[in-house]
């Protein structure tokens, strides 16, 4: 089940900027709504939440580090280019290991919402290990910066 490090402290994240905290908040959710889904083995729904937390995770670090979209629209290839370029290989603000993550977790996603496949145990689990890894790099880093 969930730990206590990943759900949202909403006193804690009042003091962010509200975009960054309403994304950690969401990246915070959609990872407890995966670990419930795995947990009931649901593992098309926990690949689908896994992705999305590491997605809003992402966002909310871009915005931490003044990245914006400039359409103020936050599309997948933006979010994952900006953030493993920026963040990863220019800024070395995050590990190497999360480089990645949100394409492997898009593309599992992806596999199982637009093609007739299913998702595995063993495929649910890496993904939920991946999402849970950046989720918590992103808040560990969030909490650093503070």
């Amino acid at each position: 089940m969930l730990s206590g490090s990943f759900a949202p402290d909403v006193d804690r994240l009042l003091g962010m900027d509200d975009d960054i905290a309403i994304y950690l908040s969401k990246a915070a959710e959609s990872l407890q709504s995966a670990e419930s889904e795995f947990a009931h083995g649901r593992y098309i729904s926990c690949a689908n939440r896994c992705y999305y937390a590491c997605f809003q995770a992402a966002i909310a670090a871009l915005l931490r580090e003044g990245v914006h979209a400039s359409s103020g629209y936050w599309g997948h290839d933006f979010v994952q280019a900006q953030f493993v370029g920026q963040l990863i290989n220019r800024r070395k603000q995050y590990s190497g290991d999360l480089r990645r993550v949100l394409s492997d977790n898009q593309s599992l996603r992806d596999q199982v919402d637009y093609e007739a496949k299913l998702v595995k145990q063993s495929q649910a689990n890496r993904a939920l290990a991946r999402a849970r890894a950046f989720v918590n790099a992103v808040q560990h880093r969030k909490e650093a910066n503070r």
